[in-house]
């Protein structure tokens, strides 16, 4: 009766809680009323009551605890066996039948409750084994306790340290080392071992700590160094070193768009640039975290500039142009993406390709120089997308798109001519002689696969909440989340596309514009000369936007809409560059002994320039004309029919600079002419 009236409350019971004497005064279902000794009254759930640290029900013995299961199957068996004997004699003693008794059994007559006192059957017990009464009601206390365990030998199951007998402050000195490798160089045992001896030295001096002997400074640096990788990869090293303390916490979004994750890194795969250098390209992609697509992806040579972010996220913002030679499979409309209910809102998804156009509400980035600039932010805060920087030094915070770059090397990149694996122990030999791909080839192949190789294949991460063990692809989720949360993307026009490039505040002169000792001129420009912009804050300049990957154009903004100003010596050059490109001409101007300001000089100069990269030697000068070239190959975005009036002034007034015109054409002609 002890055992059940500890397990049950009742009115009338005296508690302890809240460090204060409490009278159960009634039960009523889940709530019990209290009275404290002042006499106030209150109510608590039993859940909450039962679940205080310091509850427990007065006059009672506490509860006892489950015995750990886990432990006792690790115990060798003679000590389970010796504990179980034990077991069996405390019950007798507790009830006068030992445990496993058959029923029927008569209880032993010194070990009979109902003629003798507990403290006889105790004294009996402890008369029969040969030990003392105290033996015996300690086991009893521990039993009540905890259970069998309590019985268990303890002198038998004692932790031990990794580092045993060891010296605390040679333990110290041994981490202190440990933890100074991990931006080192991969080493020996022996080097660790003789930089401890010194560092044990320099703070304790020396023959103060003893030091053990070469076997046990073995096992004792293993076992310290478990999990750190400090005789193994350096990569590993740090990656585990820069691991989180705190518990990884998965990203979810319940919606295309809630949070979209940006970063990029080096291609695996050797690109042949058009001058015949061997490089490999940058990657800067965009992944939506409800649906796991690939929102975007751009290549470019060498480094990704500041403005490579803003066209990223122009790419994001406008359907996918079908390509010539893709399959028919590939477009929107023969994918269970809701085509029909986009193609009503924009024309334009009638002759896209199978992509989802996500416009996020939140994009995460890490403090790389080309997702901090003013060009990229600018333009999120334009779209009103807020912007989350990752913490330094924590790609946790940003581990989808992580992991996207790593599938990306799987499935993709390892299969291509010219890989070059992940690091140098695993790289091929004389993989530049493998490599086929230019970065114009592989960016269209790229985005081929994503479309055929990743958007349509069943990803982990993605699971249908009423079949959890199939796995879904991204354009099969974005269908089940547009049609759960009425998700109607708003992409962009043409002209939105012009405000995401840098922007220069220039004066219109009787010349034209001038950027960089640059000059841009059109009839158009006309009746601006020498007139006010109409902003103040600007002391009347016009708004000019540019793009650095393409100088032979410039768009200003006016009151009547956007002007389209060629370069003025563009016939001569006819050929597009980019910003690097004309800066390394003018020095190369300038080493040659001619005015670097002189535009007419140097745009002799950059004609040279790019005319000798086609069939000149592997220099500098080749591989800065070749990333100009290679810059401008990413496809421009299909735009609305409805910004096509500002294309036909262009085409009249310079028909030259139609070959690198921006891009504001009409959508429904351009798809006919690919099909």
């Amino acid at each position: 009766m002890a055992a059940e009236r500890e397990a049950v409350l009742r009115p009338g019971d005296w508690i302890t809680y809240d460090d204060e004497d409490y009278l159960v005064v009634a039960l009523a279902g889940t709530s019990v009323r209290l009275r404290s000794q002042s006499g106030v009254e209150s109510v608590v759930l039993a859940s909450h009551l039962m679940a205080a640290p310091d509850f427990a029900v007065t006059g009672t013995e506490p509860l006892p605890a489950l015995e750990p299961s886990g432990l006792l199957a690790t115990l060798p068996k003679p000590v389970l066996m010796a504990a179980k004997e034990w077991e069996s004699h405390v019950v007798e003693v507790n009830t006068g039948l030992p445990s496993g008794a058959k029923p029927g059994t008569s209880p032993r007559p010194e070990y009979d409750p109902a003629e003798r006192p507990l403290v006889e059957r105790a004294q009996a017990k402890a008369d029969e084994l040969g030990v003392g009464l105290r033996t015996v009601n300690e086991k009893r206390a521990r039993y009540a306790r905890q259970g069998l365990w309590g019985l268990v030998d303890q002198r038998l199951v004692r932790t031990s340290e990794p580092t045993g007998r060891a010296d605390a402050r040679l333990v110290a000195a041994i981490r202190e080392v440990l933890d100074a490798e991990t931006h080192t160089s991969t080493g020996t045992r022996s080097r660790l071992i003789r930089r401890v001896i010194k560092a044990v030295e320099t703070t304790h001096g020396e023959g103060v700590v003893p030091l053990p002997s070469k076997n046990t400074f073995y096992r004792l640096i293993d076992a310290l160094s478990a999990g750190r990788h400090a005789f193994g990869s350096a990569v590993t090293r740090r990656q585990t070193a820069n691991r989180p303390q705190g518990p990884f916490t998965p990203t979810f979004a319940d919606r295309p768009g809630q949070q979209v994750q940006i970063d990029s890194t080096p291609l695996d795969v050797m690109v042949v640039l058009d001058s015949g250098v061997t490089a490999r390209a940058d990657l800067t992609i965009a992944v939506d975290v409800a649906t796991r697509t690939v929102c975007a992806a751009v290549l470019r040579p060498v480094g990704t500039k500041a403005v490579d972010a803003s066209l990223l996220l122009a790419r994001m913002l406008v359907p996918e142009p079908m390509r010539p030679g893709w399959s028919a499979s590939l477009r929107m409309a023969a994918s269970r993406m809701p085509h029909m209910r986009l193609l009503d809102v924009d024309a334009r998804m009638e002759q896209a390709a199978a992509r989802p156009v996500i416009v996020p509400d939140t994009v995460v980035i890490d403090g790389g120089k080309v997702f901090i600039s003013d060009t990229f932010l600018r333009a999120c805060e334009r779209l009103g997308i807020s912007v989350q920087r990752a913490r330094p030094r924590t790609p946790t915070d940003k581990a989808i798109v992580e992991a996207t770059f790593s599938s990306i090397n799987t499935l993709f990149t390892q299969h291509l001519a010219g890989y070059t694996g992940r690091d140098v122990s695993r790289r091929g030999e004389r993989v530049e002689d493998r490599a086929v791909w230019t970065v114009p080839e592989l960016q269209d192949l790229l985005d081929e696969w994503l479309l055929a190789g990743w958007q349509a294949r069943p990803h982990s991460a993605l699971r249908d909440p009423f079949r959890p063990k199939r796995a879904m692809s991204p354009n099969d989720k974005y269908a089940s989340l547009v049609a759960a949360c009425g998700y109607l993307p708003l992409v962009l026009r043409g002209e939105d596309y012009l405000e995401l490039l840098p922007v220069a505040w220039r004066a219109i002169n009787d010349y034209g514009i001038q950027i960089s000792y640059r000059t841009y001129d059109c009839p158009d420009l006309g009746p601006h000369r020498r007139e006010h912009s109409g902003i103040t804050a600007r002391r009347g300049l016009w708004e000019v936007h540019y793009d650095p990957y393409d100088l032979s154009q410039v768009f200003v903004r006016t009151k009547d809409g956007w002007i389209t100003a060629p370069w003025t010596q563009w016939p001569l050059v006819n050929a597009p560059f980019a910003d690097f490109t004309w800066q390394h001409a003018r020095r190369l101007a300038a080493e040659a002994g001619l005015d670097d300001t002189n535009e007419t000089a140097v745009a002799r100069v950059l004609d040279g320039l790019l005319t000798r990269a086609e069939h000149g030697p592997d220099t500098r000068s080749a591989k800065v004309a070749a990333r100009t070239r290679i810059a401008r190959a990413v496809p421009a975005p299909a735009v609305a029919p409805e910004t096509e009036r500002h294309a036909e002034p262009k085409a009249e007034v310079q028909p030259s600079a139609t070959a690198v015109d921006f891009g504001i054409f009409d959508a429904h002609a351009e798809a006919e002419r690919w099909l």
